[in-house]
């Protein structure tokens, strides 16, 4: 087995190949839909010739969101092209411990909504650990599970996820190589992240079966997903450093037959995306200056104006001095462009020459139309770019996208529910139907089990707790809350986490706002960490309605510019517009994220982070600026930074 650490000894190939950092074959794509897509189509290859050769197709499979576009595709794969499952056998990973399998949390609901119940695979043929299994006959039954792997010849292909703590199935950190299927303790982090799906930490289950590592490796094909900068590290570390139990997934280093399939931003740590210049031959275009020279000033800790010749040589930059002569010329250059990011004026400064600047001087005033995917985007991720369109006499408008309403407790829904009707006895209004609300909620939310999702009704009455926050925040802001506009796109309204794939209802709406507002700017969300995808699908469905809208003639004056929520920030050398803040001005944000009260104190979907939101943003634009002052440029306390979209 392979163990040293190839970030400080890279192989090295013949003259003119490049050096590689990788222990395990890595596939890159442009996103999470084109990999799933291959491999989909690499899974469909294996049944058909499965069938051909006349025996049966033993899967192993996962769970999470990681696969689930490749499960989309299989059953795509089944209604249009006459794909057949009949020979399918399959064996998932994991399941929790205790877990009803009807329960909305459990894999077995999970995998039969999935795949399962949209394909002709037989029932007989699948499996999925039993997480009701008393625990007096768990040891006996974990053995089966794998015996029943051993006896259909193993596992022909095996799908997996992986964890932000490296874990593959549910095997934590400190798993060994040699660990067999078996009841696990998750990891702190494990149940941290799974909070969003269970509405709560406390919710979470503290066991759970998995698969172990060993039978995991006994599998003649392995493929790892992963999508998101989330991810990211721990693929590096995973893909480039030890062998070691800390991160269970280097184990796969001893594979003769795997792959890890990622999208852009999970490969993003990886040291040929990240400093492709340390690994091969690369074309000196723009960006790819902007990005060598900002990762050098930060790594040698030196302002811009600060690096050397010796720097860039000693640092696999000596192609780009060849290029193009000495660093100073390229440290002016590249100072200059960030210089130019910077503006404390969004929406373009009037009779001011906007060669340099970001945004367009004209028209003077603009309308702006701010698409939120949460009710609290809008003020988490660029409140202070916000407030300053406000403040700069800018029409602005923002689009809730979503109501938000399952990041709402359910003590909340409640509270509000009982505020009404003692509103109601108050002023002697008589309102038997609010009354029985009050009750039937109260009896639901008591008796509630796993398997059973909110009521309408209870639904409604937490997206208007929501909707009610935004408005508060847009009367703080500045803004009449006739420009605030509550799509309550139908994608997101199934009362779960798990919700339905965008549809032509949800384009039609945001195309038809376009349409109402014209807007000369937009900004939306780019931030695609999000842990439950509601900004990845808010944006395709903004980017459809663009596509459509886009020979229109208000749109030729149509700028659009991404932010990027409270999980992540672009890099240095991508961000095209900073608006920096003063200390009051971080004040002022902050008063206005408070306006979300359900969202503090113990917000439901919390991820591993434990820091609220409005910590979250303050550290991230702080770091932002601290960023711009390492490299040599204006001292800000905070910035918020944005990248222009164009269509």
């Amino acid at each position: 087995m392979q163990t040293a650490d190839h970030a400080t000894n890279p192989t090295s190939g013949t003259i003119g190949q490049p050096i590689t950092y990788e222990k395990i074959p890595t596939q890159i794509f442009a996103n999470s839909k084109e990999a799933s897509g291959a491999v989909a189509r690499e899974i469909a290859d294996l049944i058909r010739q499965t069938q051909k050769e006349g025996r049966s197709c033993v899967l192993g499979l996962a769970t999470g969101s990681s696969p689930k576009t490749v499960y989309a595709q299989l059953v795509r794969m089944h209604r249009e092209e006459g794909l057949s499952f009949r020979n399918v056998i399959s064996f998932n990973l994991d399941e929790y411990y205790q877990m009803e399998p009807d329960s909305i949390h459990s894999y077995h609901r999970f995998m039969k909504e999935q795949l399962f119940d949209l394909v002709d695979i037989p029932k007989e043929n699948y499996f999925i650990p039993d997480g009701t299994v008393p625990s007096k006959l768990l040891r006996e039954y974990c053995a089966s599970y794998e015996n029943k792997i051993n006896a259909v010849g193993g596992l022909d292909f095996q799908l997996l996820g992986i964890g932000g703590n490296g874990h593959i199935g549910f095997n934590e950190p400190g798993s060994l190589i040699n660990a067999r299927t078996r009841l696990i303790t998750l990891d702190h982090s494990t149940r941290a992240a799974a909070s969003m799906e269970f509405g709560g930490l406390h919710k979470v289950p503290r066991k759970a079966i998995t698969l172990g590592v060993a039978p995991i490796l006994n599998a003649r094909r392995i493929v790892l997903l992963a999508w998101g900068e989330r991810k990211a590290s721990v693929i590096r570390a995973a893909v480039e450093g030890h062998v070691t139990e800390l991160n269970p997934a280097s184990y796969l280093q001893a594979h003769p037959d795997v792959s890890f399939v990622l999208d852009e931003s999970a490969a993003s740590e990886l040291t040929r995306v990240k400093t492709p210049w340390a690994v091969d031959t690369v074309v000196w275009d723009n960006k790819m200056v902007k990005k060598a020279i900002t990762h050098l000033s930060k790594t040698l800790r030196k302002p811009i104006l600060k690096l050397t010749d010796k720097d860039y040589n000693d640092n696999g930059m000596s192609d780009l001095l060849a290029q193009y002569g000495s660093c100073y010329e390229i440290n002016i250059n590249v100072f200059n462009q960030l210089q130019h990011t910077i503006t404390g004026w969004p929406g373009g400064k009037p009779n001011a020459d906007d060669t340099h600047r970001p945004e367009r001087a004209q028209p003077a005033k603009k309308r702006v139309l701010i698409f939120s995917p949460h009710p609290d985007d809008d003020i988490i991720s660029m409140g202070g770019t916000f407030q300053r369109l406000v403040d700069q006499g800018h029409e602005v408008h923002v689009a809730y996208q979503t109501s938000g309403n399952i990041a709402v407790a359910d003590d909340e829904a409640l509270r509000f529910i009982d505020f009404v009707v003692d509103f109601d006895n108050g002023f002697g209004i008589e309102s038997p139907e609010t009354s029985k609300l009050f009750q039937d909620a109260k009896n639901f939310l008591r008796h509630t089990k796993d398997s059973e999702i909110d009521t309408p009704e209870i639904r409604k009455v937490k997206g208007l707790i929501r909707r009610g926050e935004a408005k508060a925040t847009c009367r703080f802001v500045g803004i009449p809350t006739s420009q605030a506009h509550f799509l309550d796109m139908p994608f997101y309204e199934t009362g779960t986490v798990q919700k339905k794939p965008i549809g032509e209802e949800d384009i039609q709406i945001v195309e038809k706002l376009i349409e109402e507002i014209k807007p000369h700017q937009i900004y939306a969300a780019g931030d695609f960490a999000d842990p439950h995808g509601t900004h990845k699908v808010c944006w395709d469905a903004i980017e459809a309605a663009l596509e459509r809208s886009k020979h229109k003639n208000f749109m030729k004056d149509c700028w659009v510019w991404l932010y990027r929520g409270a999980w992540a920030e672009w890099d240095i050398y991508e961000i095209e517009m900073a608006v920096p803040m003063s200390p009051d001005q971080v004040l002022k944000k902050r008063q206005g994220i408070f306006k979300h009260q359900s969202q503090k104190d113990g917000v439901v979907f919390q991820g591993e982070d434990s820091r609220e939101f409005w910590q979250r943003a303050e550290e991230r634009n702080s770091a932002t600026a601290q960023l711009y002052d390492n490299l040599g440029l204006a001292e800000y306390e905070a910035m918020e930074a944005f990248v222009r979209w164009k269509f």
